[in-house]
This record gives C-alpha cells, sequence and structure tokens, in this order.
C-alpha cells in the first residue's frame, strides 16, 4: 500500500509519535475484536487450564499406584481424596483390584476430552464470529474509500490485508492464543506439582529449559526473514500465474508462450530455492532441540535414578518426573515460535488498523436528495490530484440544459474524462463549483447523485456470469422485458442470439469471451437500465465499428425521454449531430458550440473534421479506383 497509508500515523519524521500510534491502534482493534466475545474466550481459557492441569494428573495417579498401592508407601493424597480412598477400603482394595486404578486414569482423559472440546468450541466460535466481524468492516471500509485511494493503491496489497493478515489474525486467536496459555498454565502447574516431590530434582529438571526456550526465541527471530522471503517469493509466483491467466489471449497473440513459461519458471524456481532454504533451517531448528530435549531427558533419568537409588525420591517420583519433563520440553520449544508469531500477528493488525483507519467518504449534514431533471452547470472549476501543482483541469465553466446532448473531443490526457468524473463526485474541484438543476452537487448524497448519473466507461468491467446478470447489475429487479428493451438499444440482442445460451450465456471472468466492442455494448444496456436522467459515455463507443456506433446513436437519440446525454469520443463522426460539442486542451475548454459553428472558425475541431474528410475523400477515390 505504501504511500496511501502514512496518513494513518503521520508523517515519517514523526517516527515515535508514528510508532505510539501503531501500537496504540493494533492493540485497540486487538481488544475490539474480543468484544462480544470475551466470555467465549475467558471460558475457552478457564477450559485450557483445566485440560493442562488434568493433563498433568496421570503422572501422579501412576506415582500412586507405584508407591501407595504396590510399594505400600505413604503418599500425601489432599483430605478429601484421604477420605474417599479410606472409605474405599484403602491399600488392600486397591491392590486386589489394580484396574481401579485404570479406571480413574480412564476418567481423568475422559474429563480432559470434555474439556478440550469445550476449549476448542467455545476458541472456534469466538475466533470466527470475531473474524468475520472484521472481515465485514474491512469490505465496508473498502467499499466507502475515495475512489481517489482506490486509484492510487496497490491492490495485491489490499488483497494481503484483507485476507493474509486476517487469516493471521485468525489463526493466532483460534490456535496460538490457546497454546499460548496452555504451555503458561502447563509450566505453571507442572513445576508446581514437580516442586512438591523433590526441589532438587525439580532444578535437575529444568537444566535445558531456559537454553531451549532462549534458542527457539532466538531462532525464530532470525527466521522471520526467510518466512518473509518464502512469502514474497510465493507472491511474484502468484502474480505470474494470474497475469498469464487474465492475460492468455495477448500471450497467444503475440506467440510468448515460451517466454512467459520461462518467466514462471524462474519464478518458480525462485520459490523452491527459498522453500528449501526456509526447511534447511527448520530441519537444523528441530535437529538441534530435539539434541536438548533428550539431552534433558537423559540427565533428568541418570539422576533420578541416583536420587531413588540413594532414596531421595521413590522409584514413583521418578516415574512422575521421567513424565512431567517430555511434558514441559515440548511446549518450551514452541513457546518461542509462539512468542514470534505473536509478533507476525501484531505487525498484521498493524496493516489492518492502517485499512480501517483510512478516511471515508462522507455525505454532508442534511445532504439532499433533489428530483434531477438534468440541467448541468459549471462555474470555473479546476481539479488537481494529490495536491499536485499540475492542474488536470483549468478554470472549466459551460452549462447544458436538460435533454441535451453534448460531445466532448480533445486528445488524450487533456482532461476529458477527469471532467465527467467530478458529476459523479469520484473526486471534488479544488476550486469552482458543479450545479444540477441549480443544486451543488457537493450538498447532494453521493449515493443519490451516482444513482441519477449514469456512466459508461471505455474499459467496462464485467462479472463472471451470465450477460442477463451483468446487465441486471444496476437494477436486479427489474422485468425481463425492460432488460430486452435496453439490450436492443445497445445493439446487444443480436449478440445474445449468436449464443447457444442467449442472455444466459456466462462471460467468464471480467468479460474474457466477449470482444471489446462485446463488453461495451453489455455496459451501454447495464447504465440504461439504471434509467439515470444523466448518462455519461466516457469514451465508451470506441470499440464499436462504425455501423454499430451509428445505430447505437440513433436508438439513444430515439429513447433519451429529455434525459441530459455527455458522449466523450476522439471520432467526429460520433459528435457532428450532437446539440453541442466542447473541444478540450489541456484542461482548458478551447472551443464550444454546435458542429457549424465550430466549422466556421479556426481550432481544433476544423482541424481535425478536415483531416476526416481528406480520409473520407481518399478512401472514396481508392474504392472507385478498385
Amino acid at each position: 500500500m505504501g504511500p496511501v497509508f502514512l496518513g494513518v500515523c503521520g508523517k515519517p519524521a514523526d517516527f515515535e509519535a508514528r510508532c505510539a500510534m501503531e501500537q496504540e491502534s493494533k492493540l485497540r482493534l486487538f481488544f475490539q475484536l474480543l468484544k462480544g466475545q470475551k466470555l467465549k474466550f475467558i471460558l475457552a481459557m478457564v477450559a485450557v487450564a483445566v485440560t493442562s492441569l488434568v493433563g498433568l494428573l496421570p503422572q501422579q495417579v501412576i506415582r500412586f499406584t507405584v508407591d501407595a498401592v504396590i510399594g505400600g508407601e505413604a503418599f500425601p493424597l489432599p483430605g478429601y481424596l484421604q477420605g474417599i480412598y479410606d472409605l474405599l477400603g484403602g491399600r488392600s482394595t486397591f491392590l486386589s483390584n489394580l484396574w481401579l486404578c485404570g479406571v480413574l486414569m480412564l476418567l481423568i482423559y475422559l474429563v480432559n476430552s470434555v474439556f478440550s472440546f469445550l476449549r476448542a468450541r467455545l476458541a472456534s466460535s469466538a475466533s470466527e464470529t470475531s473474524i468475520k466481524k472484521l472481515r465485514d468492516r474491512l469490505y465496508d471500509r473498502l467499499s466507502h474509500m475515495p475512489y481517489a485511494t482506490h486509484v492510487n493503491a496497490n491492490t495485491g496489497d489490499l488483497l494481503q490485508r484483507c485476507s493474509s493478515d486476517v487469516e493471521t489474525v485468525r489463526r493466532f486467536m483460534a490456535v496460538q492464543l490457546v497454546e499460548l496459555t496452555r504451555t503458561v498454565c502447563t509450566l505453571g502447574f507442572a513445576l508446581f506439582l514437580m516442586l512438591g516431590m523433590n526441589v532438587p530434582m525439580t532444578l535437575i529438571s529444568l537444566i535445558v529449559v531456559l537454553p531451549l526456550f532462549g534458542f527457539s526465541l532466538w531462532f525464530y527471530k532470525v527466521v522471520r526473514k526467510t518466512f518473509k522471503a518464502v512469502d514474497e517469493a510465493e507472491g511474484r509466483l502468484s502474480t505470474v500465474m494470474q497475469e498469464n491467466l487474465t492475460g492468455v489471449r495477448v500471450v497467444r497473440a503475440f506467440g510468448q508462450e515460451k517466454q512467459e513459461m520461462e518467466k514462471f519458471d524462474g519464478a518458480s524456481g525462485e520459490f523452491v530455492d527459498n522453500s528449501y532454504r526456509m526447511m534447511l533451517n527448520l530441519s537444523t531448528f528441530w535437529g538441534v532441540t530435539d539434541f536438548l530435549i533428550y539431552l534433558q531427558i537423559a540427565i533428568t533419568t541418570v539422576a533420578g535414578c541416583y536420587f531413588a537409588y540413594t532414596g531421595a525420591i521413590t522409584v514413583g517420583m521418578l516415574i512422575s518426573f521421567s513424565g512431567y519433563i517430555t511434558t514441559l520440553l515440548w511446549p518450551v520449544r514452541q513457546l518461542g515460535r509462539l512468542l514470534s508469531d505473536l509478533g507476525k500477528t501484531f505487525v498484521s493488525l498493524t496493516r489492518i488498523s492502517e485499512v480501517l483507519h483510512e478516511p471515508v467518504e462522507e455525505d454532508a449534514p442534511g445532504a439532499l436528495t433533489p428530483t434531477i431533471r438534468g440541467d448541468v452547470r459549471f462555474e470555473h472549476v479546476s481539479l488537481s490530484y494529490d495536491d499536485e501543482e499540475r492542474q488536470v483541469l483549468k478554470n472549466v465553466s459551460f452549462s447544458v440544459k436538460a435533454g441535451q446532448t453534448i460531445g466532448i473531443l480533445g486528445a488524450t490526457g487533456s482532461g476529458k474524462s477527469s471532467l465527467v468524473q467530478l458529476m459523479q463526485r469520484l473526486y471534488d474541484p479544488t476550486e469552482g463549483a458543479i450545479y444540477i438543476d441549480g443544486i451543488d452537487i457537493r450538498t447532494m448524497q453521493r449515493k443519490w447523485l451516482r444513482k441519477n448519473v449514469g456512466i459508461v466507461l471505455q474499459e467496462p468491467f464485467l462479472y463472471s456470469r451470465s450477460i442477463m446478470e451483468n446487465i441486471r447489475i444496476t437494477d436486479p429487479d427489474k422485468e425481463r422485458e425492460e432488460v430486452m428493451k435496453v439490450a436492443k438499444i445497445a445493439q446487444i440482442d443480436s449478440l445474445a442470439r449468436e449464443f447457444d445460451g442467449g442472455f444466459e450465456t456466462l462471460v467468464g471472468e471480467r468479460g474474457v469471451t466477449l470482444s471489446g466492442g462485446q463488453q461495451q455494448r453489455v455496459a451501454i444496456a447495464r447504465m440504461l437500465l439504471q434509467d439515470a436522467p444523466i448518462m455519461i459515455f466516457d469514451d465508451s463507443l470506441s470499440a464499436l465499428d462504425t455501423e454499430t456506433d451509428a445505430a447505437i446513436r440513433k436508438a439513444l437519440n430515439e429513447n433519451k425521454r429529455d434525459r441530459t446525454t455527455f458522449i466523450i469520443s476522439h471520432r467526429v463522426t460520433t459528435l457532428f449531430e450532437l446539440d453541442k460539442i466542447l473541444v478540450m486542451e489541456e484542461g482548458r475548454i478551447v472551443q464550444e458550440g454546435t458542429h457549424q459553428e465550430l466549422l466556421q472558425e479556426e481550432g481544433p475541431y476544423k482541424a481535425v473534421w478536415d483531416i476526416y474528410g481528406k480520409l473520407e475523400t481518399e478512401a472514396s477515390m481508392g474504392g472507385a479506383q478498385n
């Protein structure tokens, strides 16, 4: 996203203030995600604590069986358990019925399973509900961001923030937060039980714990660069694949299959190399930590045997220590990774928070929804993008009466598209004002304004749906007869008959199965179905042949019903019959009038018309000779 989000945390120079705001934003966002789900998370943490404690009890049952039941040694039981033990008959009953110890183990595992289920159910429910709200918030924010933000944004980065970063947060809330709690609880409960059995043996059993934790934490901090390299390589691989799939017609048309295959092979090789490097690092980590764990198990076993031989501990304690050390060391090894993942989660929260703090389009208080007839007036309108000094539009003024059809002619970059985009408030003018029916459009609701000002872009976007669904997007409730009417005006009815599925034919992603002209006709029908009093054709007849262009303009003229129409075109033949023509150069209107009026004065319009007439004459002479 880059520069688009610098506004969230201030200028780069304000580094300390920016960091403080980022820290506050991500923490605030995290607690906002917990809102409404705190009870579930608390209960999930309680369930984790119970499973952690209950998971350690089998070792105590084994110790009790070996020492108290079989060995006959005293075993310190809590008062209420001692009462139950005596009530059942004490040692003699358990010694003659050792299966009771097995039943006790099964009951412990049953309790553990029940609380494990509750933990998973509660954590999953809370995290999925929280993440759904987060996704909805992100989509809502993206839908209401200013048009300029989307123009300047990197779409791939936005998608990554809304997918990969959200998934990172979801995984942390559903899994890693629970695992972190489990590790802390297991360490605490295990140390409590081990210290209660024998302090020196406990200290010996923890010799490798701190080095293991430190190495794990250091390793995952270092290896994050490798993880990032793998993610970036995968992103480049996906980009190459997406570009090739989207531009398959261009690749085939220019015979670039071999070159694109080489590009894909290079990206794939880079991904494999980075993945191999990551796996090599992980293999090293698992190997080193496995050695440390087994070293600790060996130290604990040797020390335990010695203490048991000298009578410092019992055999049951030796077995319990052996079990606990294994239970302790594996979570400790994971603790480093969990803390590293916590850092990744905070990075993701920061990136998501930046999107959620982007400004949105807001209507003025008491915004109007007036009935629109179609009178349009520009008064001294100027426009600059992103506070640039260069003005795209310079002091533009003109007026249009409702029902008129206006042509706009100009070279590429003269400001034609910017002019009509202002009418939908995709941008607001930096100077001057635009009035529709005498009302400043900045006082109108944007949604209402855009409902009444329809636009067809030069490069229309079609969804991967049927022709009928693409036309009905502006008003899904319209009757089929009304769709057929606008389809006929846009000359799309004959096209639909060429397909076996007719209007139910799927057009593919971005309308890839249709030609550029066919896509424009579908987009024109879609806008006509909107039935807006003001219509804008932003060079949206450029991909049509002359005959279809003329047929659509004729049908539009017959069905315009006092609608104000703006047509941008590079073809003077498209514009010469219109009520008024605006000629633009470098952001200014340099000529204004009808076709006949503009031919009477020297200027760009007459020059273009003369060139067109000369080409027509040459074409006619060439045809006669043939």
